[in-house]
């Protein structure tokens, strides 16, 4: 209880702005990063020095986000690189352009926050592929620019130390508080699920599912792979579910501070290699104790798990491997 309690009244952020080191020389992708936490983390990275690129669906929009950020930054001493960069992340057959337009751009990539998501959209919302739109925009979009970019990402990685190099899954405390009842069901992934509610649920778990998964493949060439929840925020998120973001407005905090969240797990020397495949909780913090089903699910046979983890990550791949 002490844990759910502090996800959603979580201890103050120990990696602010404030103290934040500078980002000269790195370069950065943020999905979604012309809204809500995104344009909150695309700002602090700016400001820091580093190359930030917004990747999102609207370019007049993003422009107009990137001007913005740049006329209120007038007055820091030193400042980094704003670009935008095309990502429909619920349109398959875009994403790969996306990506080879970021490395004719750039040599590496330092962090990629995947941040963008969707939450209960109207029942039977699908992906211009007919995926359920909620896993298709959540997962499926971010699996394949994400595999896409991983030699981008290990290119940065031969030239840091280990564990510099990122990638941060966007989950939610939702996986905790209502997991599917027997775990993740592989086969009825297909389609427009009939549960926007549960469908939240299982595309969030597919994100850590991804972190821990991406961790094992790419961990041993020093590329750390991790999911957060970035907190209760006054985003966006829940356009689609008024009476939620109505039931919820008396425990939302500023999306800054979902960024924090995003700076810690992106950016905060505390987490090593050993942290690979792990939680992060708002403001920037491990997860103590997770559910031990979740964990099982992560887990292959050969460990005593489920190996649902890797099932999920190997239904993303077949569903995207004609896209790459």
């Amino acid at each position: 209880m002490g844990v759910a309690y502090s996800q959603v009244f979580p201890p103050a952020p120990t990696l602010t702005e404030s103290n934040l080191a500078s980002q000269k020389g790195k370069v950065f992708i943020v999905t979604g990063g012309s809204s809500g936490i995104g344009l909150q983390l695309a700002t602090i990275l700016y400001r820091s020095g580093g190359k930030v690129y917004i990747a999102a669906r609207s370019e007049t929009k993003t422009r107009d986000c990137i001007e913005q950020i740049k006329t209120d930054a007038k007055d820091v001493s030193s400042v980094g690189h704003l670009e935008y960069l095309p990502l429909v992340l619920d349109d398959l057959t875009t994403i790969k352009a996306s990506a080879e337009e970021f490395m004719s751009k750039e040599a590496k990539l330092d962090v990629l926050w995947n941040n963008a998501g969707i939450s209960a959209p109207p029942l039977g919302s699908q992906s211009k592929q007919g995926h359920d739109l909620q896993l298709a925009t959540n997962c499926l979009g971010p699996y394949l620019f994400t595999q896409l970019l991983l030699p981008s990402l290990k290119a940065a990685a031969r030239d840091t130390p280990a564990g510099s190099v990122r990638v941060i899954w966007t989950a939610s405390q939702m996986m905790e508080l209502r997991p599917p009842k027997g775990g993740m069901d592989i086969s009825r992934l297909d389609g427009a699920g009939k549960d926007p509610g549960l469908m939240y649920t299982i595309s969030k778990t597919g994100n850590w599912f991804l972190a821990s998964e991406l961790a094992h493949d790419v961990g041993s060439l020093g590329i750390l792979s991790v999911a957060q929840n970035p907190g209760a925020l006054a985003t966006d998120i829940f356009r689609h579910n008024s009476w939620m973001s109505f039931a919820a407005s008396g425990l939302l905090h500023d999306p800054k501070f979902g960024a924090y969240t995003g700076l810690w797990c992106g950016l905060s020397p505390e987490l090593e290699m050993e942290d690979n495949g792990s939680y992060i909780l708002p403001w920037g913090r491990r997860h103590p104790g997770p559910l031990q089903e979740l964990l099982k699910e992560l887990k292959s046979t050969e460990e005593g798990g489920t190996g649902k983890a890797r099932q999920f990550a190997e239904w993303c791949k077949k569903k995207t491997d004609e896209f790459r």
